[in-house]
């Protein structure tokens, strides 16, 4: 199994930026994926999750209307739009896998998670 996460980068606050994660080694359109973000100090938390067929969300409330979770599982990819980043979305950000086809709102939900990559908002 292999998650891989790309496009963090530094923006500034405002700006947007899309993250997507390949994942490989499993039936990717028959699970329900997830992002995280973890900042310093603090616990990873559930930023979003998506079913397997990407028709049911979630968001945590610190991105309701901010971030968008989608997924394309003909390209084994799942994606996090991020619109007027804030300061505090700074983080490494992380996607993972449940073994269930239902989406997931807490870690416990998760079954494996792939490396991250760190977005930083300066102001």
């Amino acid at each position: 199994v292999q998650l891989q996460a790309f496009g963090g980068g530094l923006v500034q606050a405002g700006d947007s930026l899309r993250l997507s994660c390949v994942g490989s080694g499993f039936m990717f359109g028959s699970v329900g994926m997830g992002w995280f973000r973890q900042a310093p100090g603090k616990e990873r938390d559930v930023v979003a999750g998506i079913n397997w067929k990407g028709d049911s969300t979630y968001y945590a409330d610190s991105v309701k209307g901010r971030f968008t979770i989608s997924r394309d599982n003909a390209k084994n990819t799942v994606y996090l739009q991020m619109n007027n980043l804030k300061l505090e979305d700074t983080a490494v950000y992380y996607c993972a896998v449940r073994w269930k086809s239902g989406l997931g709102r807490d870690r416990a939900a998760y079954d494996y998670w792939g490396q991250g990559t760190l977005v930083t908002v300066s102001s």
